[in-house]
């Protein structure tokens, strides 16, 4: 008995004709009639009724398929093992990441893979929120720690680090310093200091001001130089709360405007052995916090 024997029986059952059947499973119909033949020999019973318009099962056939099917998926399934288990010995996984983000450390993350799988090729990108959930859309990334503001993007599986209100980080030299909230029509007011678009944090405090556009004094790159820009007295950083170090928080209110950290992958598509482990690991992190 041959998987292929098992194989070409299912395909004949299902489409009731061995012509359908032999384009289905590409091999000339001669050779799927030929090869059923000998499973039915060896058998010792016809499996198929050939004497109507339309090929059926006889009285055995019904009762074999189901066995044939299960027999044929524990076979496919052992193929899929196998396969993962070499994806993880030769595989690759790229990630990407948020500039300086302070609160899921995901360098550690990956070495913590890399001392699982150590043969598994590891890419590590920075860039903005914007950026990254692009590349995973588009499936240039596996993986990626992302900030975004409102609905979950589409198309792409998140898991939540942390959602923080955003902030108005004063020096002592501010006006609003000691201010425990100011309201966004005020804070509209003010020249502000801020990360750029395509931040997670800019998408935040700009749909919280739509149409309004908030006053950008001064845009930096990534928070240190943004908070750094606030020390001097330039005006208020607008953060989340976590990252404010050395200056003075003012909360945000009517309304209070709220970013999303989050792990993020592609939920159609493709997903390699390397990146599912990625993410099962990453998602065994997200438990823990």
């Amino acid at each position: 008995m041959e998987l292929r024997q098992l194989e070409y029986f299912v395909a004949v059952a299902e489409s009731g004709s061995f012509t359908r059947a032999a384009e289905r499973v590409h091999v000339a119909q001669p050779g799927v009639s030929a090869q059923i033949r000998r499973l039915e020999r060896e058998l010792g019973h016809a499996l198929l009724d050939r004497s109507g318009r339309t090929v059926t099962l006889t009285d055995v056939g019904a009762a074999v398929l189901p066995l044939v099917r299960a027999a044929l998926g524990s076979v496919e399934s052992a193929r899929r093992t196998v396969e993962e288990m070499a994806g993880l010995v030769r595989g690759a996984v790229r990630a990407g990441m948020v500039v300086s983000c302070g609160i899921m450390d995901l360098p550690e993350l990956l070495s913590e893979f890399h001392s699982s799988y150590p043969a598994v090729e590891i890419t590590l990108s920075e860039g903005n929120s914007d950026e990254l959930i692009s590349s995973l859309v588009d499936g240039r990334l596996d993986f990626a720690l992302v900030g975004y503001a409102g609905a979950e993007p589409e198309g792409l599986s998140v898991r939540v680090l942390a959602d923080e209100p955003l902030v108005a980080a004063v020096a002592a030299s501010d006006p609003w310093y000691g201010r425990e909230s100011v309201p966004l029509d005020e804070l509209q007011e003010r020249g502000l200091i801020s990360l750029p678009p395509g931040t997670g944090l800019r998408g935040a405090l700009d749909a919280a001001c739509g149409a309004r556009r908030p006053r950008i004094a001064f845009e930096a790159s990534a928070p240190p130089m943004v908070i750094t820009l606030a020390q001097r007295g330039l005006g208020p950083a607008i953060l989340a709360a976590s990252m404010v170090s050395g200056l003075h928080a003012v909360r945000i209110t009517d309304p209070s405007p709220h970013s999303r950290l989050a792990f993020a992958w592609r939920t159609e598509g493709p997903h390699s052995p390397a990146a599912r482990a990625l993410i099962g690991l990453a998602e065994n992190h997200v438990t823990t916090i």
